[in-house]
């Protein structure tokens, strides 16, 4: 494992905030008007949050967060992209919301962050980030009590395993080394003038779960769907607005799980 990961990391997703930020993938412009950047694979997780206090793990420049503080919740949205955070805040600031937003690691988070939440959450690639999932399920565990809830979506372990145009399987299911990459673009826009390192993990599903276990936690409901709400990888065809597949629906694109603390 690369001892600065995050720091290759970081100055990536650094970069990427400003074109994230003016792309139609994230349509700011609809976004500030109103609309709810949450998906349903979600919503149908989380509920009323009205009144809830709420962790969001990994929360990029803020828009699920900034959508669960316009539904009610309380809520705290936790990023290691100083520049993604600073976006976060100045859209809070402008919406009139009360979020609040906190700049780290996501492993240094105990340090930064005391307290229990009604919900933790996290979704659609943040855990490909980080090495160690018995680690991230601690820190993911601290931060619940009794009755609360870990809501979780991601994209599926399977899709990992593909070349980057999907026309060979390149990793193994259980690949335990880090995958590192330098691949021009960004998931907004492929043409963006960005070429930089990334260095990830892929964790199964077993992996991923007994760690949540390990660390107290019950499973109450997991799904697997064969489309994305993103039409982020070569290839997808939409089939119905807001689902996007990859070979004919055959491949699992998203999983998504919600536990409990007793």
């Amino acid at each position: 494992m690369s001892d600065n990961y995050i720091d290759i990391n970081r100055s990536l997703w650094d970069e990427r905030v400003s074109h994230h930020i003016s792309s139609d993938f994230y349509n700011m412009a609809a976004f500030m008007d109103g609309q709810n950047s949450l998906n349903d694979i979600e919503l149908s997780l989380l509920g009323d949050v009205s009144g809830k206090s709420i962790l969001h793990l990994q929360c990029h420049f803020g828009q699920d967060t900034l959508s669960l503080a316009r539904m009610g919740a309380k809520v705290i949205g936790v990023d290691f992209s100083p520049k993604a955070i600073e976006k976060a805040r100045e859209l809070n600031d402008t919406l009139g919301l009360d979020a609040a937003f906190i700049c780290c690691d996501i492993y240094e988070l105990p340090s930064y962050l005391y307290g229990t939440f009604d919900i933790v959450f996290t979704s659609y690639g943040t855990i490909g980030w980080l090495p160690d999932m018995s680690k991230w399920a601690a820190v993911v565990a601290k931060f619940m009590g009794p009755g609360s809830t870990f809501i979780m979506a991601e994209f599926h372990p399977v899709v990992w395993m593909y070349s980057n145009d999907f026309s060979h399987i390149q990793y193994p299911y259980f690949n335990r080394d880090a995958i590192e990459e330098v691949e021009p673009g960004t998931y907004t826009d492929k043409s963006a003038p960005i070429e930089m390192r990334s260095i990830g993990w892929n964790h199964n599903l077993a992996e991923v779960i007994q760690a949540l276990m390990n660390a107290g936690l019950q499973l109450k409901v997991f799904s697997e769907f064969g489309h994305s709400p993103y039409n982020v990888f070569k290839g997808m065809t939409g089939t119905a607005p807001g689902k996007f597949c990859l070979m004919d629906g055959k491949l699992p694109l998203v999983y998504s799980l919600k536990m409990e603390k007793t």
